[in-house]
């Protein structure tokens, strides 16, 4: 694909090729993974000015984000992005493999540190999603200041720099300028812009708000080290922003995947497959792509977590913005209520008018929402701007534009981004692929399933004699 950069996309890329410490606060959904490997690209092949790139990201998108960009790309083609996940000896074969970029976890930035001490390789750093370093006390914030003074270009990546407020910032820009721009200290921060607040009775811990125009002070001491770029700001945006969001099994989950996925495709490849058995095995396969699926008994089987923990990203990162979240079978909505109920969000299931009024009046985070049941009409644009598709309507294109059409309608102020996750070489793919097409949706799906039962009779799966052996085994 050709990559034509937006305006505000062109500034973002000259940005980082000519300022080595920045912090570039652009809205989720707004390119910044693409942004980021372009001027990579630049600063590494044109200009010589990096040799290798690590990239520290939520684990979910250091799985398959990156990665996908790059390959997506046509002018990144070459670009070379090496994942370092896995146990520690996956993780040591991965940062020996030559490369250009290599994007680990933030939960394993202080087994990096340690592992490399004072012979650290990574002369430029990108953190994805800063906001997770804001905690000066942590363990991933003390590890990354110690090899500090080795990184000769840092950039920070985030939609939301203070999520909880203005003390979020300053671990932040601390490690983007060493402490020059708001105080070496967390203390002498709070100190030259807040006011600590009285304790009250049984208080274990210090609060603190901020002063009169802090907000304004802050803002103007790191306005040259730090972009900030809101979607409704880009008027030349389209109203509607997809963002695929690639899944990544491990390997324990892509192999109950792939059992599950060919003993069933088995199951049916001497038959004629007609719409009523597509219809149900591409049902089956969608939910698998979800991580369970329902046995002959009608009890729900949980496959793997992995679309679940990726949707938590995705949560993570919109830092308080409101989503409407699409599902389509019951064990979805189910799974995503007990995965959300420890986060302290407000979360809903629409059922009806109540639940679209408390929507709209922002008194919901998360309004969990059946594709099929806000269809026509129903108005859902003033409690936000962001979707997200966990599920997916069985090739039923008209449910899905309509679904879209919740938010993205008359009277809606900001761009509606919509993050559609999608397993990497499950049913999903090939159902979005179609759902953008807007051909003819039953005919996709045969060919999407003849297309899958070939591969399997072919063998991939472990060969065709293990297939063959498969072939008679129920799910």
């Amino acid at each position: 694909m050709k990559f034509i950069p937006h305006s505000y996309q062109r500034y973002a890329i000259e940005r980082i090729l000519s300022d080595p410490f920045l912090g570039l606060f652009l809205d989720m959904g707004l390119g910044k993974t693409v942004i980021t490997l372009t001027a990579v690209q630049v600063l590494r092949y044109r200009r010589w000015a990096v040799g290798r790139c690590l990239v520290v990201a939520p684990k979910k998108v250091a799985e398959a984000t990156w990665s996908e960009e790059a390959r997506k790309w046509d002018h990144l083609q070459g670009l070379r992005v090496i994942p370092v996940l896995g146990s520690v000896s996956r993780r040591h074969r991965a940062l020996h493999t030559p490369g250009d970029v290599w994007v680990i976890n933030r939960e394993n930035i202080p087994w990096l540190v340690d592992y490399y001490r004072n012979a650290w390789p990574f002369d430029m750093v990108v953190l994805d999603e800063s906001s997770s370093f804001k905690n000066a006390q942590s363990k991933r914030f003390k590890a990354l200041k110690l090899v500090r003074p080795r990184i000769r270009r840092l950039l920070e990546l985030t939609g939301t720099p203070a999520p909880n407020g203005l003390e979020d910032l300053w671990a932040q820009i601390f490690l983007l300028d060493g402490g020059a721009r708001l105080g070496r200290t967390l203390s002498s921060y709070r100190e030259a812009f807040f006011t600590q607040d009285y304790a009250h009775p049984g208080q274990q811990y210090r609060t603190y708000t901020p002063q009169d125009g802090a907000d304004d002070r802050i803002r103007t001491a790191i306005a040259d080290i730090c972009v900030s770029m809101k979607a409704e700001d880009y008027l030349e945006l389209p109203d509607y922003v997809e963002d695929v969001v690639p899944v990544a099994l491990d390997a324990k989950a892509r192999k109950a995947y792939d059992k599950m996925e060919r003993d069933m495709l088995l199951e049916v490849h001497d038959q004629t497959i007609t719409a009523g058995s597509a219809a149900v095995l591409n049902g089956k396969l969608l939910q698998l792509c979800s991580g369970a699926v329902y046995d002959s008994a009608g009890d729900v089987v949980e496959v793997h977590r992995c679309k679940i923990e990726a949707c938590l990203e995705v949560v993570e990162q919109l830092n308080g913005a409101h989503a409407l979240v699409f599902y389509w079978f019951q064990h979805e909505r189910d799974r995503l209520l007990e995965a959300l109920s420890g986060t302290g969000l407000r979360v809903r299931v629409y059922w009806g008018e109540e639940d679209a009024q408390m929507w709209n009046a922002g008194n919901v985070d998360l309004l969990l929402a059946h594709p099929a049941s806000c269809g026509y009409g129903l108005n859902l644009q003033a409690g936000g701007h962001h979707a997200i598709w966990f599920g997916y309507p069985n090739w039923a294109l008209e449910i899905y534009q309509q679904a879209n059409k919740r938010l993205h309608r008359q009277g809606q102020r900001y761009p509606v981004i919509s993050h559609h996750l999608v397993v990497r070489g499950g049913m999903d793919e090939a159902v979005v692929a179609a759902l953008h097409e807007k051909g003819d949706a039953q005919e996709a799906l045969m060919q999407a399933l003849k297309a899958r039962i070939r591969r399997v009779r072919r063998g991939k799966y472990g060969g065709p004699d293990a297939a063959a052996q498969e072939g008679g085994k129920q799910t």
